[in-house]
């Protein structure tokens, strides 16, 4: 085999946690190398998520990489919410002490990480192929893959699976100690981008007799929105005319309208393991756990667990306590069984549920008593900026 090569910290997987781990662990004077398995354009165009919590922000400025997210990214100091009557806001800057979130894609927050990677000379590997962990459980781990053919080696002391929920990394963990916690929806979310101007300045959540539907954006000119659908659905059956006019009924307004340019289903799924670590093999972001979308926890996840996962890494290599390591999995589940928790609650309070979910009825009084009380305002809008980390 050729090409072998040695660092401290494999990580595997280019997206957030990957790329996050990776500056993060710079800072800290840790040498690690990313493989990923696609080319730089494809992971900087794939449309995901864009809601950045309070304190990913304030993580992307501590790391250096935030003059864009800062100049670009829509500050949002409040949301609204609809059931078909009348609307209401929920004040997130007033009932959080001035935290807000920003609207920022994901793919433009992927597209900083990388030029500040490549200014800062953090070893990336795209279209790594075949990517293969070894001995995991050993005190030395390898990892084995091939660039243009080329088979090659790197011994690690830490590798870290940042790799996505279908990456090889959640599948080099026995299933009986992974032992997920799996919860499908049935039903999906039909979703669509456009250059025309967003709906409304801030985002509205809307809960309807119809199902459910969501105005977002991207920019001052491109909006993000979605509606549900059935699980088995497919975007063939929704050409733009009709999602629009759907949109427009659920939301309760009209709407500007365009041609799409992206239109995708993704079936709506939580999936959080029960353990991140195996041996010297560490989960980070969707490879772990994975939310319902309705909360906009997944990006923000992946910064925390890449957060929580560094400071361990930091403490080991600094005094060699490896306490820190050892509790790494329980600091991160923590956070998202929370986030997992606040978002199937805020999907219980919008959706239409086909298999006999909360009725309609439920809903309405349930979405009444968040909109008359203080309280209630209060701990949703904690929650929606990200708890501290």
């Amino acid at each position: 085999m050729t090409g072998a090569g040695r660092t401290q910290v494999a990580i595997i997987g280019g997206g957030p946690a990957g790329l996050f781990l990776a500056h993060l662990l710079h800072r800290a004077g840790i040498f690690a190398a990313v493989l990923e398995s696609r080319s730089r354009s494809y992971v900087e165009q794939r449309v995901r998520a864009g809601v950045l919590e309070h304190a990913t922000v304030a993580m992307m400025e501590g790391l250096g990489i935030g003059v864009r997210v800062k100049r670009e990214g829509l500050v949002h100091s409040g949301l609204c919410i609809t059931d078909g009557a009348a609307p209401f806001r929920i004040d997130l800057a007033q009932r959080t002490g001035g935290k807000t979130v920003t609207v920022y894609g994901q793919q433009e927050a992927v597209k900083d990480l990388y030029d500040a990677a490549q200014a800062r000379g953090i070893r990336i590997v795209f279209e790594a192929a075949d990517v293969r962990l070894h001995d995991c459980d050993s005190s030395k781990p390898v990892v084995t893959y091939a660039v243009d053919g080329e088979a090659r080696r790197l011994e690690c002391d830490f590798i870290a699976g940042c790799d996505g929920f279908h990456g090889v990394s959640r599948a080099s963990i026995p299933p009986s100690l992974l032992a997920p916690v799996e919860r499908v929806y049935p039903f999906a979310w039909l979703g669509i981008l456009a250059d025309v101007p967003p709906v409304s300045g801030e985002l509205i959540y809307a809960s309807h007799d119809n199902g459910f539907a969501l105005a977002s954006m991207r920019s001052a000119k491109r909006s993000r929105c979605y509606v549900q659908c059935d699980v088995d659905d497919n975007v063939a059956n929704w050409p733009d005319a009709r999602f629009w006019d759907e949109f427009c009924v659920r939301i309760g307004r009209d709407s500007p309208r365009g041609m799409s340019i992206e239109k995708s289903i993704a079936p709506v799924r939580s999936f959080c393991a029960r353990a991140m670590r195996h041996g010297r093999l560490f989960l980070a972001g969707d490879a772990a756990h994975i939310v319902p979308p309705i909360g906009a926890k997944g990006l923000n996840l992946a910064a925390s667990d890449a957060l929580i996962l560094s400071e361990a890494f930091a403490t080991l290599y600094r005094n060699g306590d490896e306490e820190s390591l050892e509790s790494y999995s329980a600091r991160a589940l923590a956070r998202v069984r929370n986030a997992d928790a606040f978002s199937r609650s805020f999907l219980e309070l919008t959706h239409w549920f086909p298999d006999g979910g909360p009725s309609r009825g439920e809903q309405r009084t349930a979405l009444e008593h968040l909109r008359v009380s203080e309280d209630a305002q209060t701990a949703f809008a904690q929650n929606y900026v990200g708890l501290p980390l």
